[in-house]
């Protein structure tokens, strides 16, 4: 197992410790943050979204997008850091993505974003932590 996969092997009670709650409800029970409540929706500068538990970088800037559902949404996220699964919570099935580290419930891809992917990567903003271009991405 390498350094990065042993960072993301944690047992639930070690992340409650490590997280706010609110962090913890939605990325290891799943939980869905108020729409509008993120700051992260408002942030516009150049840098990388990490998963706010393992620190793994899941998305750069260039391909966050306004989308209008409250939510910080991104039509790509960077190359092998989400796993999916699929979602039967609301009855119709939807894809739920996860941080491929540490597992953590990051939100829902769907198929209405724009251009070059049209997938819309609806993502809890308690989930991430963005690091502005230019400083050290954290470790975990």
């Amino acid at each position: 197992m390498t350094e990065a996969t042993q960072a993301g092997r944690k047992s639930p009670e070690e992340w409650r410790a490590l997280l706010p709650a609110e962090s913890f409800a939605v990325l290891f029970r799943e939980a869905t943050e108020p729409p509008g409540s993120s700051p992260l929706n408002h942030e516009k500068r150049a840098g990388t979204f990490v998963c706010a538990a393992c620190h793994l970088p899941l998305f750069e800037s260039a391909g966050k997008y306004e989308s209008g559902t409250g939510w910080p949404s991104f039509f790509a996220p960077i190359e092998g850091s989400l796993g999916t699964k699929r979602d039967f919570k609301m009855i119709l099935p939807r894809t739920e993505y996860h941080c491929a580290r540490c597992g953590g419930h990051q939100g829902h891809v769907f198929p209405d974003g724009p251009q070059p992917s049209g997938k819309r990567y609806c993502n809890n903003g308690v989930a991430l932590r963005f690091v502005p271009e230019g400083e050290s991405l954290p470790e975990r």
